[in-house]
């Protein structure tokens, strides 16, 4: 068992907000802590947020984000997953399926069939194993001056209701990725 492993399961709390403090208490405070910053894209900050602390310092976050869609030409709303963190020295104890969880928990009661995330190749795993789908389409997503560009990330998507189906066809955000 690891020094850092908590001795107790983690709780999930609701944060209030969640600030470039905040992230860089759970991942210091590298210029591109996602390791996104080479796609060139502009992200949404998130309104909902979820954290676990250990000894008194946030460990890991979650943030939730309504945003519009079309899918196949038939324009929806999903939830959108991002800045999602775990501390360096904590991570491979489950914290992210524990804060991604509760973030999916809280994301049932927005409206919304279905959570979509876009991460690196390398988490495709991490993803698949919390019940997430990565999707074979191309995704536009919106950059600010109204330019559409091709999502260079994996996009996954999981759903928020039983019988929820993800549709066919091409997917395009309204707005920047979150």
């Amino acid at each position: 068992m690891s020094e850092n492993r908590p001795s107790v399961t983690p709780t999930v709390m609701r944060l209030p907000q969640y600030t470039k403090a905040n992230q860089e208490e759970i991942l210091g405070d590298s210029g591109d802590p996602f390791g996104v910053a080479s796609t060139g894209l502009t992200w949404l900050p998130k309104e909902e947020h979820f954290g676990i602390r250990h000894e008194d310092r946030l460990v890991a976050h979650a943030g939730l984000l309504r945003l519009p869609v079309a899918i196949g030409g038939a324009a929806t709303e999903v939830v959108g997953v991002g800045g999602v963190a775990v501390a360096p020295s904590m991570q491979g104890h489950g914290l992210a399926r524990l804060v991604v969880t509760a973030a999916l928990e809280h994301a049932r009661t927005m409206g919304p069939q279905h959570a979509l995330l876009f991460c690196r190749p390398p988490l495709v795993s991490l993803y698949r194993r919390l019940g997430w789908h990565p999707l074979d389409n191309v995704v536009l997503v919106e950059q600010p001056e109204g330019r559409l560009v091709t999502m260079p990330l994996r996009t996954m998507v999981t759903p928020l209701r039983d019988d929820a189906r993800w549709p066919s066809g091409p997917v395009r955000l309204f707005s920047l990725p979150m």
